[in-house]
C-alpha cells in the first residue's frame, strides 16, 4: 500500500486529520490520535453514533455490508469535507491466529471508491505481516513518508503514541477488573468493541443492564496476550484475533460471571462461527445472544434483558461453569 488515490505530498504539520468514530477506532484510537498529534496535525473525531449517521451509511453501503461497516460509511460521510485527510487503515493480520477480519482488508477500496467524486483525501496505513512482511511501525512511518514528514520524525512519533496507547490500556483494564468487586449481577459483554462502544448500537445494552442494578463487564478489556493465549482452550485454529481476545477472556473470567451476553451486530461472519462455538462448550453459565439490526426501538431488546436477568436471579447459587 505504498501509493494511495487522493493523497497530497506535501507535509501535514498543522493539517487536520479526521478520525471516523467506528469500526477499529475503538481499538486503535488512542494510538492514532497520538500519533498524528506528535507530527504536529490536528486531528477531528466524527460524533457518535445516531440514526441519522446510520441511515447515511445504509444508503451509500451494499445491503450485504454489516452493520458495523454501514456505521463506519456513515461516519466517513460525516467527515467529508471537514479535514485534510481521513484516516481508513488496511489491516490483514498481526501474524499466524491473528488475521482480521476481511472487511478490514477492503475497507480503504470502498471508501476512497463509494466518495470518490467529493474531492476528499485519504490516507492509510498498512499491517501484513505474514504476507507483506508490514508490522504496525513499519506501516505508521510508511504512512507518515507519504505526509511528507521523515522516517525518523515518523518513528519518534510512533514510539510516543505507543506508549500513550499502552498507558491508557492499562488504566482501561483496571478500571474493568475493579467491576467485578461493585455489588450486583456480573455480566459478561462478549463483543466486538466497535459493537459494545458504540452509542447507537451496543450503548443501550450497557446502559439497561446498569439501570436494572447489574454490572455489565466488557470481555475484551483484559491483559491480550493471555487472552490469546487461553483461546485455544476453545480452539487452537481459532484465526480472527479479536474473537481469540474474547474466547479468551471469557476462558478467564468464566468463573466470576454470574451471565455472557453475545453482543453482534449483523451478520457478522466471524461471530456466526464463534458464537455458535462459545454456547456449544461454555456450560452451567446462562447466556443470552443478541444480533443487533440498528432498528430504532430498545423495547425488545430490553425485553429480552430483563428475562435474562431474571433467570440469573434464579440461579444465583449455581456451581460455576465449565469449558469441555
Amino acid at each position: 500500500m505504498s501509493k494511495r488515490e487522493n493523497v497530497k505530498p506535501a507535509a501535514a504539520a498543522g493539517k487536520t486529520i479526521g478520525l471516523p468514530r467506528a469500526l477499529l477506532y475503538h481499538r486503535f484510537g488512542v494510538l492514532w490520535q497520538a500519533f498524528f498529534e506528535n507530527l504536529g496535525c490536528q486531528v477531528v473525531m466524527s460524533p457518535p453514533t445516531n440514526r441519522e449517521l446510520l441511515k447515511t451509511g445504509d444508503q451509500v453501503t451494499v445491503d450485504e455490508a454489516c452493520l458495523s461497516t454501514k456505521i463506519y460509511m456513515g461516519h466517513v460521510k460525516a467527515l467529508i469535507g471537514k479535514c485534510d485527510y481521513i484516516l481508513v487503515p488496511w489491516i490483514s493480520n498481526y501474524g499466524r491466529l491473528r488475521v482480521y477480519c476481511t472487511k478490514f482488508t477492503s475497507l480503504y477500496d470502498m471508501v476512497a471508491n463509494t466518495f470518490r467524486s467529493t474531492g476528499q483525501s485519504f490516507i492509510a496505513y498498512s499491517v501484513d505481516e505474514i504476507y507483506g512482511k508490514t508490522n504496525e511501525k513499519k506501516g505508521f512511518v510508511q504512512m507518515a513518508g507519504e505526509l511528507g514528514f521523515s522516517a525518523k520524525t515518523a518513528e519518534r512519533a510512533y514510539k510516543q503514541a505507543k506508549r500513550t496507547e499502552q498507558e491508557d490500556w492499562k488504566e482501561k483494564v483496571r478500571t474493568e477488573e475493579a467491576k467485578w468487586r461493585q455489588p450486583g449481577l456480573k455480566i459478561l459483554i462478549a463483543a466486538h468493541s466497535y459493537v459494545a462502544q458504540d452509542a447507537w448500537i451496543g450503548a443501550p445494552v450497557k446502559d439497561y443492564l446498569t439501570k436494572m442494578g447489574a454490572v455489565p463487564i466488557l470481555a475484551d478489556r483484559v491483559n491480550r496476550k493471555e487472552a490469546l493465549k487461553q483461546s485455544a482452550r476453545f480452539s487452537p485454529t481459532m484465526k480472527w484475533e479479536l474473537n481469540r481476545e474474547i474466547a479468551g477472556s471469557l476462558c478467564m473470567n468464566k468463573n466470576r460471571a454470574d451471565g455472557i451476553v453475545l453482543l453482534s451486530a449483523f451478520p457478522c461472519g466471524p461471530d456466526a462461527m464463534t458464537n455458535e462455538m462459545i454456547i456449544r462448550r461454555v456450560h452451567d453459565i446462562p447466556i443470552l445472544q443478541m444480533t443487533l439490526d440498528g432498528q430504532d426501538g430498545t423495547a425488545g431488546q430490553e425485553t429480552r434483558l430483563e428475562s435474562f436477568l431474571d433467570i440469573l436471579n434464579f440461579k444465583k447459587e449455581a456451581a460455576p461453569c465449565s469449558v469441555k
